[in-house]
């Protein structure tokens, strides 16, 4: 019997990590672990992450795993046909939800008998969590971001605080008790995907019965879309050289994010997050990113070495039109050819928005 793993949760709330860093402490308690990731686009850096740590990695790409949901399953049944897999990890794009009827239930009611579909799980980063509390108090309409965010945490079993590295034991102390106070069927727990702080309240949170089953989630798809259609997504690749000379990888990256954060503060545009690696060829790369507008990017990891040549891929959400995103990345990679040296060519597509929302399944809860 496969036990299969769901993950949602917003765009920036490190889902990608905490499914890596699960994977691996489930290996070492004796499972065999396969991951999915999914896009609405290619290119995908959570993939090249992934990979880079595990060896059984499939990705559903151009569209989300409700509308995707053949392709979500050939990707289990290939993932579980061999080297004993028992357990696949899947994160959902994090501007999906409605994912109880669309995708859990739909799995369990047709392949109930091979695969048992362990409680869905909201991974949320705190201050994502606290800036559309802010823009609540303060009397603000609900926005379709913010409607979106509180749909993923409403139809959730398990609400997963990630980053709790990044907040304050007061700050955590606050947060979770008020999520368990007004999500009273998920099940609330707190961790650190980086630090590995609390992953294994995690895991027993995913052993448990699942809790909000039987949550009957009223969506209302135009807003869905609209959230999804704020959002243009940009999934490049760009090819680096320096003429014969080298350059500093991880500095291209750094001034490449940090300009595109500059941008999207000087614009009001809303970062939901954008992604960068730059490998080396060898197998070893950079990685960098940024979920908030004006923030310094972070720094995942670095190339230790200066390169003479190299791969990017950038996955950027930003709430903007895509022909602004494509000219502020143009830009942004401008600014770091001068900085450093390299010379780029962009060898992939440019920015779109997602299409309207068009499940394979929607089910309704046993009983309804």
């Amino acid at each position: 019997m496969i036990t299969f793993i769901p993950l949602t949760g917003f765009l920036g709330a490190g889902k990608t990590t905490t499914m890596t860093t699960t994977a691996l402490a489930l290996q070492e308690k004796g499972h065999r672990v396969a991951v999915i990731t999914n896009d609405q686009g290619v290119e995908l850096v959570d993939t090249q992450l992934v990979r880079s740590k595990l060896d059984s990695v499939a990705e559903v790409t151009g569209g989300c795993f409700c509308c995707k949901f053949e392709d979500l399953v050939e990707a289990v049944v290939a993932l579980t046909g061999s080297d004993g897999v028992d357990t696949v990890i899947a994160e959902a794009v994090g501007s999906c939800t409605d994912l109880q009827a669309t995708v859990v239930r739909p799995l369990r009611r047709y392949y109930g008998d091979n695969m048992v579909v362990a409680p869905l799980t909201t991974v949320v980063d705190p201050l994502r969590h606290r800036a559309f509390e802010r823009a609540a108090q303060r009397g603000e309409p609900e926005s379709d971001l913010s409607y979106l965010f509180r749909q993923q945490l409403t139809e959730a079993d398990v609400i997963a605080v990630n980053k709790l590295d990044t907040i304050t034991g007061d700050q955590a102390d606050e947060l979770l008790p008020g999520l368990r106070k007004q999500y009273g069927d998920a099940a609330v727990v707190g961790y650190s995907a980086t630090t590995g702080e609390g992953v294994d309240t995690l895991l027993a949170a995913w052993e448990a019965p699942a809790g909000n089953q039987a949550v009957d989630l009223e969506v209302d798809y135009d807003r869905y879309a609209a959230a999804e259609a704020q959002l243009a997504w940009m999934n490049q690749e760009v090819e680096l050289s320096a003429d014969g000379e080298e350059f500093d990888a991880t500095d291209w990256a750094r001034t490449v994010l940090a300009r595109l954060s500059g941008w999207a503060a000087e614009h009001g545009a809303v970062i939901g997050h954008a992604k960068l690696t730059v490998d080396d060829g060898t197998g070893e790369f950079a990685k960098l990113s940024l979920t908030e507008a004006g923030a310094t990017p972070t720094v995942d990891s670095v190339l230790a070495t200066a390169v003479a040549d190299a791969r990017a891929v950038v996955n950027a959400r930003v709430a903007c039109e895509p022909d602004d995103l494509d000219r502020a990345v143009t830009d942004a990679v401008a600014a770091a050819d001068e900085a450093t040296g390299a010379r780029s060519s962009a060898t992939s597509p440019v920015s779109f928005k997602p299409g309207y929302p068009r499940p394979v399944h929607r089910l309704a809860p046993a009983g309804a």
